[in-house]
């Protein structure tokens, strides 16, 4: 799946091109150009989860896009418990979901 960007040459500011760039989330290449937020590469990329409950495991992706919920924490270069709708993506970061299960390895 592609980024889906109104094309720059349509867009009425008229920026300059896009700079591609690509990332990678748990092993896999997703691309995107520069300027976009880690959830919105990783969003374009085809993948919802980011994150998955320590009780349940189910999976959490972007909740409210602006920092407040903390469900979209991931690992960036190594780097725990980075908002991916916060933090702009940079060429060849890479990217670990967490997944941290309850204290005493009691999963719910």
């Amino acid at each position: 799946m592609t980024a889906r960007l109104l094309p720059f040459c349509a867009d009425p500011v008229r920026p300059a091109p896009p700079t591609p760039i690509t990332i990678t989330v748990d092993g896999a290449a997703a691309s995107g150009v520069a300027g976009q937020s880690l959830a919105g590469v990783i969003l374009a990329s085809g993948a919802l989860g980011l994150r998955r409950t320590s009780a349940s495991g189910r999976a959490r992706g972007v909740l409210c896009g602006i920092g407040i919920c903390y469900d979209c924490v991931v690992e960036v270069n190594g780097q725990r418990d980075v908002r991916a709708c916060q933090r702009r993506a940079v060429d060849g970061d890479v990217i670990t979901t967490q997944h941290d299960p309850l204290p005493g390895g009691d999963t719910g």
